[in-house]
């Protein structure tokens, strides 16, 4: 058995496209990755690869799944084989030998360690929300930033007094010390007692990919020059500041659907160009740049905006990090802000469109905003021309693309007057240079990534009252998967409800005693139910990476069903238009829970009767089957009325 911490590793390093790209050809059709099928002869293409997603779907066999599920499929592998390939491929050593009990252990501590940073991140809310404290010296202090109650609400902003307040509020809720500290929340004091690492800060909790709290930000409000401006979160088993960066939670969707990631410095950045309607921004939070957040962003775009402020000192510095960002094969532009000016003020009083506006009339690319300025400085210097050149060539020979590399050589030979062949020659010594200390950088040509703008397909044919238990199990697995978090309005009578999909489907399986029968959807709804009782994030990744390939394989068919359905002549009768799936979830989710009952009543019955044969006299069946008909009397009554 492999360790979970091993597989999530490799699932969070394994980027499908590359791993498909082992084995297939594959060319890019918008924000996907298409290609001929490998798994079945077609000369239309109909196989897909969502790098956002991390998932590959064929819409003529129907074959789909994760990298893992892939190479199981296309090599004939198990399910540790093909772990343990790409495991290999990212370098990351794969045992398989039994988990240990100190495995075990630290697997839960990790969830142990986020179930604290979650009641934290509530604590420090409602200390900024609910305490005369932290409305006039939290709240006030946001609100004097400029930020709106919603973007304080939306990114989770909160406020830690003085003292030892949360740690002693944790303690009293049951958490224990070890987790405390080991988040980094609570400070333990040589003479005993605790104090909070946060104390009189505001707080900015850090979100994970998939919207969990691993860390905490904190801002004093002191002028003690003594006194650092920010405090972050310790590294610890949950969070490491390399594999971070702040907002990408929030900003995912939007840069898939912009196919273009804006990165600045902090955490007001960050706010402030959402509050102003630009909501594919990112952050490093202070800190350099590093390959691992690179990747991060590289799995939703192939293009980076940097923005930086008018401190020509601070762009010089940062200059060598955006190297790295050419060496993953993405494309950057560069956005100098006026003097005085940061992400944070520029976007205060500016809507979406001005912001916008500014950033495509003010961008540049990253090269030839670098040759401009590090030329304008070398002047008359002949000296420190000849080391800009090599500068440009280090920059240049980072770029994996061959074609992009021959377009920045030619480019800067006319701009710097260089001998074009002498660039080429220098570029090719400093990849070989480089390969041979760093195969991935001096050899390794690795495809652009990109996005995938919304879910790949669009929904399914509605439950009808032909539907098998089997097909209507998988129909509540995917409402549950799409949109177990959505709301929809629920009319009886006159009466409307508000209610929850989640909450409704799963109250009434389990409020029925029901369990579901298929394997692989049984495995998908207990994984959801697991993180639905723990008030965990309930993520796409948790269901299209399950350890289960059958559960994992049926995750993706739900995800990305092909939608063949064509409306009744009913339908169009009374409707003005074509409501997607997701407006009609009002009718939807009854309709599927009533006939899943219905089917399953069936069943009851036909059991029921099969033994009245051989106890034709029992009045406890024969009492049980009329309570059935009376209730699938009142859920026939109940669906007319929806489909009618």
């Amino acid at each position: 058995m492999i360790d979970k911490a091993t597989v999530d590793r490799i699932f969070a390093a394994a980027d499908i496209v590359e791993v498909v790209s082992d084995f297939v050809s594959l060319r890019k059709k918008g924000v996907n990755y298409g290609a001929c099928c490998p798994f079945h002869n077609e000369k239309t293409p109909s196989f897909v690869v969502s790098p956002a997603k991390g998932l590959f779907k064929c819409f003529g066999c129907g074959k789909g799944g994760n990298a893992v599920t892939f190479v199981m499929e296309h090599e004939g592998m198990s399910y540790v084989e093909a772990l343990k390939y790409v495991g290999k491929k990212y370098g990351i050593e794969v045992n398989d030998r039994p988990v240990s009990d100190e495995e075990l252990k630290r697997n839960d501590d990790r969830e142990s360690m986020m179930v604290v940073n979650s009641f934290a991140a509530e604590w420090f809310g409602n200390q900024l929300h609910d305490t005369d404290e932290g409305r006039s010296v939290g709240l006030g202090y946001f609100r004097h930033r400029g930020f709106s109650d919603e973007m304080i609400r939306k990114f989770g902003l909160g406020y830690c007094p003085k003292g030892d307040k949360l740690t002693t509020a944790a303690l009293a809720a049951g958490y224990k010390e070890e987790f405390l500290v080991g988040t980094g929340l609570s400070i333990k004091r040589e003479t005993g007692g605790f104090y909070d690492r946060f104390s009189e800060r505001v707080i900015f909790p850090i979100h994970s990919m998939s919207g969990r709290v691993v860390a905490f930000g904190g801002r004093t409000l002191r002028t003690d020059k003594n006194v650092a401006k920010y405090q972050n979160s310790p590294e610890s088993e949950i969070y490491s500041k390399k594999n971070t960066l702040y907002g990408i939670f929030f900003a995912k969707k939007a840069i898939s659907q912009q196919r273009n990631a804006i990165l600045v410095e902090g955490y007001t950045d960050v706010i402030s160009m959402h509050q102003s309607g630009v909501e594919n921004v990112v952050a490093s939070s202070g800190t350099s740049l590093t390959t691992e957040q690179v990747k991060l962003l590289k799995r939703f775009t192939d293009s980076v905006t940097v923005i930086y402020d008018g401190d020509e000192a601070g762009v010089k510095a940062s200059l060598r990090g955006i190297d790295m960002i050419l060496r993953e094969g993405l494309s950057v532009r560069v956005v100098l802000l006026p003097d005085g000016e940061d992400p944070d003020s520029f976007a205060r009083g500016r809507n979406a469109t001005e912001l916008q506006d500014f950033i495509r009339s003010a961008e540049e690319d990253f090269l030839a905003f670098k040759a401009r300025l590090l030329m304008g400085e070398a002047r008359g210097d002949v000296i420190r021309r000849a080391e800009v050149v090599g500068d440009m060539v280090a920059s240049i020979a980072e770029i994996p693309d061959a074609i992009r590399r021959s377009m920045y050589i030619r480019e800067c030979a006319r701009s710097m007057e260089v001998d074009e062949a002498l660039l080429i020659s220098e570029v090719a010594k400093k990849r070989l240079t480089v390969g041979s200390a760093d195969p991935e950088a001096g050899e390794f040509i690795r495809r652009q990534t990109a996005a995938v703008k919304g879910d790949i397909a669009a929904t399914t044919r509605p439950s009808t009252a032909g539907s098998s238990i089997d097909e209507l199990e998988k129909e509540l697995v995917r409402y549950l998967i799409k949109y177990g978090h959505e709301s929809f309005d629920f009319r009886d009578g006159r009466a409307v409800t508000s209610l929850n999909v989640a909450q409704t489907i799963i109250g009434e399986l389990r409020a029925n005693g029901f369990t579901l029968r298929g394997q692989a959807y049984r495995e998908l709804y207990d994984t959801y139910l697991s993180l639905f009782d723990s008030s965990s994030e309930i993520g796409a990744h948790h269901f299209i990476n399950h350890p289960d390939p059958a559960a994992a394989n049926a995750a993706v068919d739900l995800l990305t069903a092909d939608d063949n359905y064509v409306p009744s002549k009913l339908w169009k009768r009374n409707e003005m238009g074509i409501a997607t799936e997701r407006e009609r979830l009002n009718e939807a989710i009854p309709r599927a829970i009533m006939l899943y009952k219905s089917k399953v009543i069936d069943e009851l019955t036909a059991e029921l009767r099969a033994r009245l044969v051989d106890e034709p006299d029992n009045g406890d069946i024969l009492r049980h089957i009329s309570a059935l008909n009376r209730e699938k009397n009142l859920i026939s009554k109940r669906l007319s009325r929806l489909i009618l």
